[in-house]
């Protein structure tokens, strides 16, 4: 059957854009067949997989739900626990709520349990719950659920098994056997690159692969699977991975001391992964402060610090960095002994609760805040936890740090000479890991050891060559890393009347004028910079009064619509379900986590429920510009893409659309246009 166009139906078409990554187009096809009731069960399954990569984490949530409900009422009990885990893994791995994950673990489990334990639900149910153990610090029952996950995914779907040896990978290395868990972690990562796995899976794999090498500290190995993941998600990602990813390169970026350029990739991360996180949004935006103090932006710091703490995020320990740079050196002592004694049960996936690697950061901090304040004995327990925590997790990173925190005590208490000894080791150690930040910090102190011995030469040369690189590192590289080589040859994009002269690649092609091919200019004639779509429109418009009411604020609706607010209330109804649960159960540590979790759902209601209940309402300039400028752009690419595949390609790649548009092509080998 073909429907007026004669080129299939409506769902064929759908189908085929998702075959080919088209997921707006796929999207919006499904959804049209789904409100026309013609979405069997199958169907809805793969409505669900599309909504996702299309960036509509709340209806994938609803239909995964809604088919649960289906198949349950048909007495498909493997089938419905299976939709239920998949509800639970998109809550895990997108939400980090973990009260409503557990909700969808028990209704699974009720299904699963009379079944025979050797089909994929019980293996995808095993790997949701050791993610759900292990970030809620219950390192024990982890274990036991990663090694179910990997004998039953063996025996039934290897994502699932894939996904539970990066757990156990993990839990391994928090046990100390460091070695053996980086080898585990290895042998996981190449498994993800034979391609054998779903892009969902193999994009999760990827992730807290890198993850656990950021929490580590194992610097040069996550920077290694960090490249190999962008090179992964250049075409292969889907869903919050884009994000992800980038929020990993911002990490590497900062290390390296290339914060300008970690900035950018973080800010385009908060915008990526908005439609997908919502508590979990504050992993970027604790990267973003920690660049922006960094790069001596402290406003800009504690704006995105106080902003993850407004989503339930632990912002320590670079808040009390902010108030120790401030000059609040009680304030600061006071917040990171706080969160040393009693840490937010946060289920960060760098950093899981109750490990030893997630206290050592926070012991860094106390060691140069103890110092401001004069508090040697606090500064000496903190340095010496410091070292032990090093030392059991055998990373060079986490040994420069302890090298330093030993050395400012012994500044501190006026043996100028040994701490001259271990800040120049520390030196030598960050300069080895390659991260010329905090080389020139230990630069620094090595520079005041010098100086209390009288040695004024050798402060100056330290010094000096400290300042050198924190200037290079605070300061913006605009102009000189857009130049190119003028003997290279620059793809081109011209406009010629009534039409758009196009190069890319050696081939040269034409394209009817429109407002898309005049946005694609200005997004390719600045790489890297955030158009806001209220300028992109207004640039696009001859009518001044037109190009004025663009700024003008309208009502474009209420900031959560009626599908959003009813996601909320379920979840808020899952996690006082699970507080039940706990305060039967006597568990403390999980009601701590659960009340977290309740007021941040409470407070993004409220955010967009006024008093008496009243929706409040989001500017409509904004909003509709967003919409008319992502669908002139989209259909711009469409209509290159049809002269020259590569180039639709790469703009699909490279042009990122929504409140801020902007071009961000490879940055090892960014194409130079003449526009």
């Amino acid at each position: 059957m073909t429907d007026a166009t004669g080129d299939g139906t409506g769902l064929e078409r759908a189908r085929n854009a998702a075959a080919r990554g088209a997921w707006s187009d796929a999207y919006a096809g499904f959804l049209a067949a789904r409100e026309a009731g013609d979405l069997d069960l199958k169907g809805l399954a793969e409505f669900a997989d599309v909504a996702y990569a299309a960036g509509h984490l709340d209806v994938t949530i609803e239909t995964w739900g809604q088919l649960h409900g289906e198949l349950s009422r048909l007495g498909e009990d493997n089938a419905a626990a299976g939709a239920a885990v998949r509800v639970a893994m998109h809550l895990l791995f997108d939400t980090a709520l973990m009260a409503p994950v557990r909700g969808w673990l028990r209704r699974a489990d009720l299904l699963l349990d009379p079944l025979p334990p050797l089909t994929a639900a019980h293996a995808w149910f095993a790997a949701v719950r050791t993610f759900e153990r292990l970030l809620s610090g219950d390192l024990e029952a982890a274990r036991d659920w990663a090694d179910r996950a990997i004998e039953t995914g063996s025996h039934t779907d290897p994502a699932a098994a894939a996904i539970g040896r990066v757990a156990r990978a993990r839990l391994v290395i928090l046990d100390g056997d460091v070695e053996r868990g980086l080898e585990l972690l290895d042998d996981a990562g190449t498994a993800a690159m034979a391609g054998d796995l779903d892009a969902l899976s193999t994009g999760v794999v990827y992730c807290e692969l890198v993850c656990a090498l950021q929490g580590l500290a194992q610097y040069d190995l996550a920077e290694q699977w960090t490249e190999a993941m962008e090179r992964w998600a250049r075409t292969n990602a889907i869903g919050s991975l884009h994000g992800r990813c980038r929020v990993h390169r911002a990490e590497i970026l900062r290390l390296r001391g290339q914060c300008a350029s970690a900035e950018q990739q973080v800010l385009l991360a908060c915008e990526e992964l908005r439609p997908y996180a919502r508590r979990e949004l504050g992993w970027p935006l604790t990267e973003l402060g920690r660049i922006r103090l960094r790069r001596g932006n402290r406003a800009g710091a504690q704006e995105a610090l106080l902003a993850a703490h407004r989503l339930g995020w632990d912002p320590e320990p670079t808040l009390s960095l902010v108030r120790l740079a401030e000059g609040d050196v009680d304030t600061a002592a006071a917040a990171i002994r706080e969160a040393l004694a009693r840490p937010l049960p946060v289920p960060s996936k760098e950093l899981p609760p109750t490990s030893e690697l997630r206290r050592a950061p926070l012991l860094d901090a106390q060691v140069r805040i103890a110092i401001a304040g004069a508090d040697l004995e606090t500064a000496r327990v903190a340095a010496r936890e410091l070292e032990e925590v090093a030392v059991a997790f055998e990373s060079n990173a986490l040994a420069a740090s302890a090298l330093r925190a030993r050395g400012e005590v012994l500044l501190a208490e006026g043996d100028a000479a040994n701490a001259s000894v271990l800040f120049t080791d520390a030196v030598r150690a960050w300069n080895e890991v390659g991260a010329p930040y905090e080389t020139a910090e230990c630069r620094l102190r090595l520079a005041d050891a010098q100086r209390a011995l009288g040695n004024l030469r050798a402060e100056t040369l330290e010094r000096e060559a400290a300042r050198t690189e924190l200037d290079r590192i605070t300061r913006a590289p605009e102009a000189e890393e857009l130049q190119t080589d003028p003997g290279e040859p620059s793809d081109s994009f011209v406009r010629e009347g009534d039409y758009w002269r196009v190069v890319f690649d050696g081939l040269r092609m034409t394209a009817r004028d429109s407002k898309g091919m005049h946005h694609l200019a200005r997004l390719l004639a600045a790489p890297g910079r955030e158009f806001h779509v209220l300028d992109l429109a207004a640039a696009d418009t001859s009518d001044p009064a037109a190009a004025a009411g663009l700024g003008r604020v309208g009502d474009a609706g209420p900031l959560l619509d009626a599908r959003a607010k009813q996601m909320y209330r379920r979840r808020l109804a899952e996690i006082e379900e699970d507080m039940e649960e706990a305060r039967a159960d006597n568990d403390i540590a999980r009601q701590e986590q659960t009340e977290l979790e309740r007021g941040f759902l409470i407070s993004e209601l409220t955010r967009a429920v006024g008093l008496g209940g009243r929706d409040r309402h989001a500017g409509a300039a904004s909003e509709r510009a967003r919409a008319a400028v992502t669908q002139a752009v989209r259909k711009a690419i469409g209509r290159l893409r049809d002269v020259s595949p590569p180039l639709g390609d790469h703009l699909d790649r490279t042009i990122r659309t929504g409140t801020y548009c902007v071009y961000v092509p490879d940055p090892r080998v960014p194409p130079s246009w003449h526009t």
